[in-house]
Formats: C-alpha cells, structure tokens, sequence
C-alpha cells in the first residue's frame, strides 16, 4: 500500500472492465473480438484526478478474481488510495460490452451472461466504508448507477450521510445508464432523492431534458435553489453552466477524436481540480468560472484523442501546454 497524501477527493461507485469491441460500426452478433480497458465513471474520476495532481480514493466493490486484482493494481500505479476497495466472494467483476460507430461514438451492448446484478459492484457493504477517508476529504463524488442495487444503495447514502457529517462538498454526475437497472421506473424517485444532499450537478444534454425539462444549467439551479454549481455539457456541444449564479457558456475545443470514452469524467475531474486549486467564494467570479469550465474542457477532450477512459487521461503539464497553444493560436 502506498503512501498517500492527504486525500480531497473520494469516488464512490464501480469500477469495471469497457470491453470495446475492435470492428468499428458492426452489431453485437457481428463482432468478432473485444479490447478491455478499465472504467467505471467514479473509478476515471479518481485516476484523472490524481493525475491533475490531486489526492483522490476510491471506493467500491470488485470481485475475487484476476479482472479485479488487474483494476486493483491499476489504482495502485495511478496513486489512487484504495483503502475503500471491497472484494466479494462470488460474484465477478463487472465487464460491459461497448459497440462503436464510424464518428467514435459507443453505445453499451449488455453484460454478456450475466443478470444485471450478478457483479461485485451490487454488493457495496455500507458498513464497511472508511470513515477516516470522510474525515480528511473535502469531496464526494457519486453517480447514479449505485442506486439500482438494494445493498449498494444503502452504502451510497451512508457515505452522503458521512459526508454531511464531516462537511464534504458532494459531486453528482448523474450518468445515467437504463441497462444497469432491473426495474428503471425506480431510478427517478431515487435520484430526486439526492438532490437535498448535492452542492454540485453534472448533466448530459438528455439528462438535463429528462430531469428538468431545460438544458440550461441557470434554469436547473434555479430548480435545484440550493445548489453551488450546475454543469451541462453535450459531447461537442456548448457546455452549460451556473456557478455560484455565474451563468455562461463555453465551447469545446476542436481536436481530433479517436474515442469518446471517458471524457465526460475527465471533464468532471479537471473541473473539482479547479475546485481544489480555487476558494469556492472565488467561483462568484464570473473570470475565473469560466476559466474553470475552459480547463474542464480542456481534459475532457484530450482524452477523447487516445482510446481507452484512463490510459489517455492528461497530466497537470500537458493541459496547460494545450491551453497555452490554443491560446496563441486564437
């Protein structure tokens, strides 16, 4: 086990294998073989994190078996802090299967022959969760898919609990994903439930329409009333956002994308980065908000200029370097 700097970020949620598949815009009985690259949204947050430089641990469950210790050596070389890694028994690590179209764009294709909550991730143990990462972390960041498992569940709002109780900052993405529920008409009461807990939202375009009926991230904090920061970003479309009553928009940068995956949670990290780098009263700036978005966008879209969620995340130096470039090139 390393030694960890003070963690400020926790990641609670799965961590499991993206099995892309290799022949591109192909059905699933069409395609041949798969490449499998380690994800799970709350487990690239962490990596991306720490490779911003910022402390980051995460939390969840894998099984006892070689796909779990892989994703468990991963965090090890990345320098995440895994004290809140469980391992289950029985039940295996989760492995989704990717399809993907000529523009880059995935679309998820099931879970081979397991039930949907046949993997380790749907058995989070709330009682095992280590207070001692909530005591020293300034945020949480959690994500909807948790909720769709009874015991899982359970574990999530235990660690809102714990983060209410120790003052951390909590970050919503909501990542919304139907194919990891059984019954999907239980998501949305279940999400409605978070809202009383979260200082900071992440949405998708579609998330946004679903839940609120606007995509204007002013609109949904207004909605929300007791929020910090709304965010709403559409792959390459304008991101939305309202920090602090900061409201604006920013657009992408324009590189030249090989795979999408992950970029959403490499925006999401670069942006707590920010947050980690900045006093909070500072984002009732409207300069540096935007300047925090502009840098979000800058790590979510060199991501999507190498496959893989994790492996193509950038370092402090290289979205600096971009942002330098992009600057004397406007």
């Amino acid at each position: 086990m390393t030694n960890h700097r003070h963690t400020r970020v926790i990641c609670l949620g799965e961590i499991l294998f993206d099995c892309l598949a290799d022949q591109i815009g192909l059905s699933l009985p069409e395609v041949t073989s798969w490449t499998a690259y380690p994800g799970g949204a709350p487990a690239n947050v962490a990596c991306a994190l720490v490779k911003l430089g910022i402390p980051a641990a995460f939390i969840g469950c894998v099984g006892k078996d070689s796909a779990g210790e892989e994703l468990i050596q991963l965090l090890d070389a990345v320098g995440v802090n895994r004290t809140g890694v469980q391992r289950h028994e029985t039940e295996p690590t989760r492995q989704v299967y990717v399809l993907r179209s000529t523009t880059g764009d995935r679309q998820f294709a099931g879970f081979g022959d397991n039930p949907v909550d046949g993997f380790a991730d749907a058995y989070l143990q709330a009682d095992e969760l280590p207070i001692e990462l909530f005591v020293e972390a300034e945020y949480l960041v959690i994500g909807t898919l948790e909720l769709a498992y009874p015991e899982t569940r359970v574990a999530v709002f235990r660690a809102l609990e714990l983060a209410d109780q120790y003052h951390l900052k909590i970050v919503l993405d909501v990542n919304w994903r139907p194919m990891f529920w059984e019954d999907e008409t239980e998501a949305l009461p279940l999400i409605q439930q978070l809202w009383q807990y979260v200082d900071f939202v992440k949405l998708a375009e579609e998330e946004a329409q679903w839940l609120f009926q606007t995509t204007d991230a002013a609109a949904i904090a207004h909605k929300l009333n007791s929020v910090e920061g709304v965010l709403v970003s559409g792959g390459d479309a304008q991101v939305s956002y309202c920090l602090s009553d900061n409201a604006g928009r920013v657009t992408p940068f324009s590189v030249e994308v090989i795979d999408t995956t992950g970029a959403g949670d490499a925006f999401l990290a670069g942006f707590i980065a920010q947050l980690c780098q900045h006093k909070l009263s500072s984002l009732s700036e409207p300069e540096i908000a935007r300047e925090i978005v502009t840098y979000a966008c800058a790590v979510g879209g060199l991501t999507t200029t190498k496959p893989g969620a994790i492996a193509a995340q950038p370092t402090t130096m290289e979205v600096e370097a971009f942002l330098q470039k992009q600057k004397n090139s406007s």
